[in-house]
């Protein structure tokens, strides 16, 4: 929880639900492309992987796209720097500070 968050919470503001800051970083060539993102997401308490899947693509950033293009992706992706299969952490709840990585390789062999 951030300071603004604290400070609403001590303050009492109304219908402010506490949020999470979530790093979110995709490198290398994903599709027809490569990507380059390193974004932060501000997503509610008790948010999910697959929350912040969905609230990437809403933010124009191409994680689901991704995932869909590269399946072999959905098994590499990194959660605090370890492997974390989306299939097996879908439903995995984030915390503050939690940084999704998604590097695609460089070469194969």
């Amino acid at each position: 929880m951030g300071f603004s968050d604290r400070l609403r919470a001590l303050f009492g503001a109304p219908n402010v639900s506490p949020r999470i800051r979530v790093k979110v970083l995709i490198k290398g060539r994903i599709g027809e492309g490569w990507q380059d993102v390193d974004r932060t997401l501000s997503l509610p308490v008790g948010s999910t992987l697959a929350d912040l899947i969905a609230a990437a693509e809403a933010e124009g950033i191409p994680l689901s796209d991704a995932l869909e293009h590269s399946p072999h992706l959905r098994h590499t992706l990194m959660l605090n720097g370890e492997r974390c299969p989306v299939s097996e952490a879908e439903r995995r709840v984030l915390a503050d500070g939690d940084q999704v990585y998604l590097l695609a390789p460089l070469a194969g062999g």
